[in-house]
């Protein structure tokens, strides 16, 4: 019999967590688990109570809540012998989303009792694990903003963005990054997020081709952007198609370095954190067991249709801009040939002309 420990946080999210226990009481597969329940009363107590479990001998540890219970009882399964398990319960559920895990709560229960168990990366950035996204820039600042809110919830979240998003300066950053190759960019940049996985949450893609299982960080820098642009953007974003927009550029790595002018915040899974100028971010590959659909394969050759598709758009995308681009060359200098040749015809009238009066 595998013994699985349940911890939950009452605040996180916007969902009711005792009907979620009483579904776990009623639920949960007696014949397979044995179980235990543990609330947290305090920032970090999640990973505290998981590392007590996995001291126990848990062979799994749920957490109840959102990105930030996650990543607290995430951090404490890294590299041991106990998977994770979500019942997602939060404002966002980033990492539950990607994973397909539902978010229905009686549902992801049924999904611990298959236990079905894999291997994921997760990420580093200033030695705070992460297991979704992570960033510098303006999420990081209205992840500071978010955390010290009264009310939680996607609301308050969307608050506090169109509060301060008009008024946020962008910074200038030196990035250099590592994959097979070595790279330096310097950029001002509204927002620098890396992902492990693909969205923030709430289907809000930043890392749309992100993928748990490839050993790889995928970038995406927001440049500054006028208020005109954002709608676009917001619809880029919630599509999860972020090529072609000049705002936007995305790449993939190992690892990078950040550097910025002055020390300020950084986010891991949406909970923020005062760093120093120099930002370190890595990838590290099948460091935490997770339970997962037994069919997540199938879900992740759709991705991957999703993702040619997404490629071959953008493609055509470019060869229809590059046409675009000729179109206009060749329209230009057809207007350029006309003029030669409209003025070589009149000076050529002028002269038949003046001969004409001769």
């Amino acid at each position: 019999m595998k013994k699985i420990v349940f911890i939950y946080n009452p605040i996180s999210g916007v969902s009711g967590k005792r009907m979620i226990v009483s579904q776990i009481e009623s639920r949960l597969d007696r014949s397979l688990y044995e179980y235990d329940i543990r609330k947290t009363e305090y920032a970090g107590h999640a990973t505290e109570l998981a590392r007590e479990a996995v001291r126990e001998g848990a062979n799994v540890v749920c957490a109840i809540g959102g990105d930030g219970t996650v990543n607290e009882v995430g951090r404490a399964l890294i590299d041991s012998d106990a998977a994770l398990a979500i019942i997602p319960s939060g404002s966002g559920n980033g990492l539950a989303r990607h994973l397909h895990i539902p978010l229905d709560p009686i549902s992801a229960i049924e999904l611990i009792n298959e236990c079905t168990i894999r291997k994921m990366d997760y990420g580093v950035i200033n030695l705070h694990p992460f297991f979704c996204t992570c960033g510098v820039g303006f999420d990081a600042f209205i992840s500071e903003k978010f955390a010290k809110s009264k009310m939680r919830g996607p609301i308050t979240y969307v608050e506090n963005v169109l509060r301060n998003g008009l008024n946020y300066n962008p910074e200038t950053y030196d990035i250099d990054m590592v994959s097979e190759t070595e790279e330096h960019i310097v950029q001002k940049a509204f927002l620098i997020a890396c992902g492990n996985a693909s969205q923030y949450g709430n289907n809000f893609y930043i890392t749309p081709q992100a993928s748990v299982r490839d050993g790889l960080l995928d970038v995406t820098i927001i440049k500054p952007f006028n208020v005109i642009d954002v709608p676009q953007m917001a619809i880029r974003l919630m599509n999860g198609n972020l090529e072609g927009d000049s705002h936007i550029s995305t790449f993939r790595c190992k690892s990078l370095s950040i550097y910025r002018q002055n020390p300020g915040a950084i986010h891991y899974d949406g909970d923020p954190a005062e760093a120093a100028s120099e930002i370190e971010i890595a990838i590290v590959p099948k460091g935490l067991s997770c339970i997962c659909p037994k069919d997540e394969g199938v879900f992740d050759v759709a991705e991957n249709i999703q993702n040619v598709i997404i490629e071959q758009l953008r493609l055509a995308q470019m060869r229809s801009e590059e046409l675009i681009k000729i179109n206009r060359r060749n329209n230009r200098l057809l207007r350029e040939q006309t003029q030669k040749n409209t003025m070589k015809l009149r000076e050529e009238t002028k002269k038949l002309l003046k001969k004409i009066k001769k």
